[in-house]
Order: structure tokens, then sequence, then C-alpha cells
């Protein structure tokens, strides 16, 4: 699927592109230098510590549906997610009620901390009005199985020591992840312009803009 990520022009990447750095902040209380005042980090530094894409994939199964991907130090949880926003039905069985919009369904898959997958969604309440409630119906590893803290390396050090190289990428893939993300390097070295956000922040306003004219809002992290 990564080969047929669509090759943005120079354009179109800045365009669907944000990059960030944290500043000075607070996470849980403890306050947190800005990445620039970090140890050995050069005070004028534009390395991002926060990226946001939409990228599209140009095959028959996924045309026109838009990815959004965004990744950052510094944010409000450590959270490792895929969340799938289904596209709403009409809602003519609710026609002459006082609902205006209702909020689409999510199926949430989490890879950590919490490993699992939840599906969020709405359900009417018991009665003879039409209340409706969020609700979520889910299943977590750790509510079936004894779980171990790991930050992932384990496992991969692991598999090169048994020779397993399920969770390994091949060259071709490897090449294709480059090819995608290229006209976004290429583009942001034209570009030095970076955000800002406060530690503490789950990335600047310019990445929450990047939906919004879409239409769409991040899911809520944690």
């Amino acid at each position: 699927m990564i080969g047929a990520v669509r090759p943005w022009s120079l354009e179109d990447a800045r365009a669907n592109s944000v990059r960030g750095q944290y500043t000075a902040g607070e996470i849980g209380g403890k306050s947190m230098p800005g990445y620039r005042q970090e140890a050995n980090v050069a005070p004028d530094s534009s390395t991002e510590t926060f990226v946001a894409l939409k990228v599209m994939i140009d095959n028959w199964r996924w045309v026109g549906v838009p990815f959004y991907l965004r990744t950052g130090k510094r944010m409000s949880v450590r959270d490792t997610e895929i969340v799938i926003c289904f596209k709403p039905a009409p809602y003519a069985q609710f026609r002459d009620t006082e609902v205006d919009e209702l909020k689409p369904t999510y199926l949430k898959i989490q890879i950590q901390p919490n490993e699992g997958m939840w599906f969020d969604l709405l359900a009417k309440k018991p009665g003879p009005t039409l209340d409706m409630a969020n609700i979520q119906l889910g299943f977590a590893y750790k509510d079936f199985f004894e779980m171990q803290p790991s930050t992932g390396y384990e496992t991969l050090i692991y598999d090169c020591m048994t020779g397993d190289q399920t969770l390994f990428q091949r060259a071709d893939n490897i090449e294709n992840g480059w090819r995608a993300v290229q006209p976004f390097l290429d583009a942001w070295k034209e570009d030095d312009g970076i955000q800002t956000y406060k530690a503490g922040e789950d990335g600047p306003a310019a990445a929450d803009a990047l939906l919004a004219r879409d239409g769409r809002t991040w899911h809520s992290l944690g």
C-alpha cells in the first residue's frame, strides 16, 4: 500500500504538511524545557519535533480516502494508535427530531501503551425520547493476558536473534516509504518555517487547521 501513496508536488506537499517544535511547557505537573533549551541542542535549531501529514493512496481500495498522520515529542500523553472514522449514513430515521448532527463512529486500534481495539459509537438511551449517548465497545489485551511493559525494541532484538523477519520491512517497502515522504522533505528544505507548540500540547494550531479545512478534527489522545 505504501507504494500507492500519491507523490505530492512541492506545492501540495507544503500545503498538506505541518512541522512543529515544542517550547517550554508542563507535562503531568512537571515543568519541561523547550527543545532549544535541551542539552546538546543548538539554540537556533530548526529540527522538527512534530509532524502532521495528509496523504492519499491511489489504489482501488482507498481511492478518495484521506489519511492523516501525526507524530511528535513532548505531547500530552504517550500514545500510538490508528483511528478509523466511518463515513456517516443518511440520518433519515432521525427526521423531525432534535438531533442536528450525530457524531461519527470510530474504530480505535491501540498499539501502545494499552494494546487493544475499541468501537466508539452512539446508542439510543432507553425511553420514549430520542436521547443519544456515547458508548464504547472494546477489547484490551491486559484484561485477558498478563502484559509486561515493553518499548518494542525487546521484541525486535529477540526476532533478530531467532531469525524471525515478520516485523521487518522489505527493501522495496522501505524505498517506497522514502519515495512517499521525499516531496515533504524537499518542500521543507525550501521553507524553513516551523510552527511551535508548548510541551504538553498535542501539536501546533496549524495541525488542527490542516484537518479543519476538510471539516475534520484529530481524535483525542489517551
